[in-house]
């Protein structure tokens, strides 16, 4: 296994470097720049002198070809360096830092929403395959996998934040916070956070509900036609025990791995729903850097997401042979 681990870990810093490289050429090489940015914001009857111009090139780290200056950016990297963000004029780090709070708190809150609720659904629908009421549920279900999150939110929005306004059931149309956050008592910022992350969390959790319970149902239709299972029940094992204790315990390999696949998207956020509800995470960040040209930031980010999706694809091998011990990587 460890021997495993190491090569995993060895080839998957082959992985990130090829990533950062084509991602660094990618962001360099396509239209516009900070400099360019900026400089479409100076008055056009003011005009720039040469050597001003060259002191923003290097200012922004435009003076060397990019494969040069990716060079200078791996040589950060080794010392923990992440470099300035060009719009923020704070590290990498700390403005990174800033955003994975907001993420975390929606992305953990879907996850376990989304859990608590696909496994009892998956396990219901199995004991209830083929009944009138199994099949209204998976329609429903279907129907919300199909219908896109960003659907859902402008659907969502027009209800809660305009057929409602003025009434008990409003609820807030974009940010995390009121405007009075910092007067309201500690009960009183919790609710109001609560109030705003609402539509997001709805927004990123049924479509994974429906996906996640009908994989536990796939899953459970294929274990409950075992031989072992027949035997339990001919013996008189209460219908609960049978499904829950000897049919979805067996389940569980191909659900713990997706735990692990499940790592990344923790923190990358999501890019649409964040812009629409104007949550201030880790996709809006990713958004608005490209859109500013904020090079440094982009690569902090990518090397990040990067990362976890290495990490959780290891972390899913390693969980694979944990739950099953028939797997060995010997």
């Amino acid at each position: 296994m460890l021997n495993y681990i190491l090569r995993r870990i060895l080839i998957g810093a082959g992985t990130l470097l090829l990533i950062t490289f084509v991602v660094f050429a990618l962001v360099r090489n396509m239209p516009g720049s900070p400099l360019t940015l900026d400089l479409a914001e100076v008055d056009p009857g003011r005009r720039i002198r040469e050597e001003d111009f060259e002191r923003m090139k290097r200012a922004y780290g435009l003076d060397k070809p990019w494969p040069v200056a990716y060079v200078h950016w791996l040589g950060d990297l080794v010392q923990l360096d992440l470099g300035r963000s060009l719009y923020e004029k704070e590290p990498v780090t700390t403005v990174i830092g800033r955003r994975i709070g907001p993420t975390l708190l929606l992305s953990v809150a879907s996850l376990m929403l989304m859990y608590a609720l696909a496994v009892p659904l998956g396990l219901y629908s199995t004991v209830r395959s083929g009944k009138l009421d199994e099949r209204t549920t998976s329609t429903v279900l279907y129907m919300f996998y199909s219908l896109p999150s960003f659907v859902a939110a402008l659907l969502l929005l027009v209800f809660f934040s305009l057929k409602l306004q003025d009434t008990a059931f409003e609820l807030p149309l974009r940010g995390m916070t009121s405007g009075s956050f910092a007067e309201m008592s500690f009960l009183g910022k919790i609710v109001d956070v609560l109030r705003h992350m609402l539509l997001p969390l709805i927004c990123y959790t049924y479509g994974g509900l429906a996906y996640y319970s009908r994989f536990v149902k796939s899953n459970m239709e294929e274990v409950i036609r075992q031989d072992y299972i027949r035997t339990a029940r001919a013996k008189g094992v209460h219908p609960f025990n049978v499904i829950v204790h000897h049919a979805f315990r067996n389940t569980l390999i191909p659900f713990v791995t997706m735990v692990g696949l499940m790592l990344p998207a923790l923190l990358s956020g999501s890019v649409i729903l964040e812009q629409i509800f104007s949550w201030p995470g880790m996709g809006q960040l990713f958004f608005q850097s490209i859109s500013r040209r904020d090079y440094p930031t982009i690569m902090g980010l990518t090397l990040m997401f990067s990362f976890l999706v290495l990490l959780g694809q290891l972390l899913a091998d390693v969980l694979y042979a944990v739950v099953d011990p028939r797997v060995t990587y010997s």
